[in-house]
């Protein structure tokens, strides 16, 4: 059964950050901060839930990046034991489906760690003074997208956005678990 992410710590803050991006530059917390939120959500690139929904998730990306809303990607994969979870095989999944946002490589893992990410995806939505409001799904779809299904991370980043506060319904996000390494 696939993984899902517990419930947030709402009001919460966001953890910070420095990490290398695939397009060579290296990017903060604040670098990617968005003055009405901000939303920070682990993928990789060979789950299947991942795959179904980047489209859905770059437009997303796009919409709230316009309205103000910050946004990046983190991958924290064990790359070693899933090679296609690579930096090379990052820059090119980012580049094929047109991320108009950070994908950052987390290869220690800390990050993930520090944020409590579970699965991919798994999406953290942030207010403007970075305090966790939002920890649920993009919408409905799991490994194969959902057509017309309603987008619950922009309703939620568009409430979080206006009031500062997320949905008191959040349904958590489902996907592939975060690949640890070895201890």
């Amino acid at each position: 059964m696939a993984p899902t992410p517990p419930l947030g710590d709402f009001g919460a803050p966001a953890p910070a950050f420095t990490l290398k991006a695939t397009d060579g530059k290296t990017y903060g917390l604040d670098d990617v901060k968005g003055a009405k939120g901000t939303v920070i959500v682990f993928i990789c690139n060979h789950c299947p839930y991942v795959k179904s929904i980047v489209g859905r998730l770059v437009e997303t990306a796009k919409t709230l990046q316009a309205e103000g809303v910050g946004f990046a990607a983190i991958c924290s994969n064990d790359a070693v034991n899933h090679p296609d979870d690579g930096f090379a095989k990052m820059r090119l999944f980012a580049e094929t489906n047109g991320f108009s946002f950070p994908y950052l490589h987390d290869e220690s893992q800390d990050v993930a760690r520090s944020y409590g990410a579970v699965c991919t995806p798994d999406f953290f939505g942030y207010d403007a003074d970075l305090t966790l409001q939002y920890r649920g799904r993009l919408d409905e779809s799991k490994t194969t997208l959902v057509p017309g299904a309603a987008n619950e991370l922009l309703a939620a980043m568009r409430q979080v956005a206006a009031t500062g506060k997320g949905p008191a319904t959040q349904t958590p996000s489902m996907g592939c678990s975060i690949k640890w390494k070895a201890a």
